[in-house]
């Protein structure tokens, strides 16, 4: 079996959205930049956007799936997405018409070409969250972004993984001195919000010196965060060993393996 392959193309809250190669399927996870940027940073790689086998949907905040509609209908891609949360985006942001979706539960399992995708109901604050594992019966990938909070079973579910893309969204110290109104500083770090720099290391901890690969930190602040501080919290917590990662902001990161 070929390695698993991740790229991803953007991470943050400008927009949202990972590629994924495992087994026999070739999927994105979120569909928050535009179809035109998602293209052209896979042809970049090699890859046509067209080849896509499914894009999953995380929940109902723009910078995740603002264009999923475009991809649908300009790249034929299905969108695999709970009810509440299309119910949600076409309320709030519409998407427009589309004519391939495939709902899933939160707290189901998807099969895509051979490969089991897990679905994580999460407290983020949008609709009917999920987070999810990707499943190739030979490796775990976790794709834990916009978390709410440190939940119960996090932990002991990352034990299960062989590489993580987990959200490290804030420090501390950045927020409490950033410009943003309170009312975000309190939804940021409340429990509908996302997890700091600590947090996400203290998830990965246990795992260091297992079955656990590497980690790659996304959803990191523009404004109350930089990858340089939230590597340093890292290696403060988890020592050296562990590779880790940092997904961009606003640009694609270059293949990580999962062997």
């Amino acid at each position: 079996m070929s390695p698993m392959k991740v790229i991803s193309l953007q991470s943050g809250s400008s927009g949202n959205c990972i590629y994924i190669e495992a087994g026999g399927a070739r999927l994105l996870i979120d569909a928050g930049i535009s179809g035109k940027k998602a293209e052209q940073r896979l042809a970049e790689t090699g890859r046509d956007i067209r080849d896509i086998d499914a894009i999953l949907i995380s929940h109902d905040h723009g910078d995740h799936i603002a264009c999923a509609g475009i991809y649908q209908r300009k790249f034929k891609l299905p969108i695999y997405v709970t009810q509440p949360t299309l119910d949600a985006t076409q309320i709030h942001r519409p998407i427009g018409s589309l004519d391939d979706v495939r709902h899933f539960s939160a707290g189901n399992t998807i099969d895509i070409n051979g490969v089991t995708i897990e679905t994580i109901p999460t407290p983020h604050d949008g609709t009917d969250g999920v987070a999810f594992v990707i499943d190739d019966r030979r490796h775990r990938l976790g794709v834990l972004t916009d978390l709410g909070h440190v939940f119960d079973g996090l932990r002991p579910l990352i034990q299960t993984l062989d590489a993580v893309i987990i959200e490290s969204n804030y420090d501390p110290e950045m927020l409490a001195y950033s410009p943003y109104p309170e009312f975000l500083k309190q939804r940021i770090a409340g429990p509908g919000g996302h997890i700091s720099n600590a947090e996400s290391a203290q998830l990965l901890a246990p795992s260091v010196g297992g079955k656990l690969q590497w980690a790659c930190l996304g959803h990191i602040s523009g404004e109350n965060n930089d990858p340089a501080r939230a590597i340093a919290t890292h290696r403060q917590i988890l020592g050296p060993s562990l590779p880790l990662h940092v997904a961009g902001r606003y640009e694609a990161s270059t293949p990580i393996e999962l062997d």
